[in-house]
């Protein structure tokens, strides 16, 4: 039996309890993840295993992953168990609470000595109540404190813009003036995520020069030293 901790998500670490871009999968780590949900009545358990990197799936991996589901299914923790228990187990951690695309979802984290599990749980009817996404422990912990530096723009001219937090959105205005939102995501301190596609930061900015479009943070995190292009 491995053991391992238990707590709530930090608000940082929630945003890797969804499916990553593949750039994302390999620099974190990611194994792959497990959907399951407790069927019409609640108390049933079934499961499906979805491969990202399956390289990385060793036997000891697979034993330690054994042990975090089958623990979190016993008495003693809960939160698999069955429907109702998992909706008592994140009630009385309110730490745990996320917003969710239709409705609140919890996020825990269990960490054995070499792998983080990553738990988003919906303990609601007629869903799956739960993706449990696996890491490489140092890999995830290494690629959120480097996230954590913020995404910065800059000009063409090198000069820094603005930053935003990792998973905050820009608004890109084109040259009609149709304006859309994107998500952006950390890549490192040179390469980032608009949308679904990758850019070095200097690759982006011409990209918006040629295209003459301008940018700018969608909130207020990324709007202290805004100045547009």
């Amino acid at each position: 039996m491995a053991n391992f901790t238990l707590r709530p998500m930090t608000v940082s670490e929630r945003k890797y309890s969804y499916v990553q871009s593949p750039q994302i999968q390999g620099q974190t780590g990611n194994i792959g993840y497990l959907r399951g949900d407790f069927g019409s009545n609640g108390n049933w358990f079934y499961t499906t295993w979805f491969d990202t990197r399956s390289q990385w799936k060793s036997d000891e991996f697979k034993q330690d992953l054994d042990d975090v589901i089958n623990a979190l299914r016993s008495q003693n923790y809960g939160l698999l168990r069955d429907r109702a228990t998992m909706y008592s187990v994140c009630r009385e951690n309110k730490d745990s609470e996320m917003k969710g695309n239709y409705t609140t979802e919890f996020g825990f984290r269990a960490d054995s000595e070499k792998y983080a599990f990553l738990l988003r749980c919906i303990p609601v009817q007629g869903d799956y109540n739960f993706y449990c996404f696996c890491y490489v422990r140092k890999w995830l912990d290494k690629h959120i404190e480097e996230a954590n530096r913020d995404i910065r723009f800059i000009d063409s001219h090198y000069k820094e813009l603005f930053r935003i937090p990792d998973g905050e959105h820009i608004i890109v205005t084109d040259r009609y003036g149709k304006m859309k939102s994107y998500p952006c995501r950390y890549i490192d301190d040179y390469h980032l995520e608009v949308g679904c596609n990758l850019f070095h930061i200097c690759e982006f900015v011409e990209r918006m020069e040629q295209d003459c479009c301008t940018y700018r943070p969608e909130s207020a995190a990324g709007s202290k030293n805004y100045d547009e292009r």
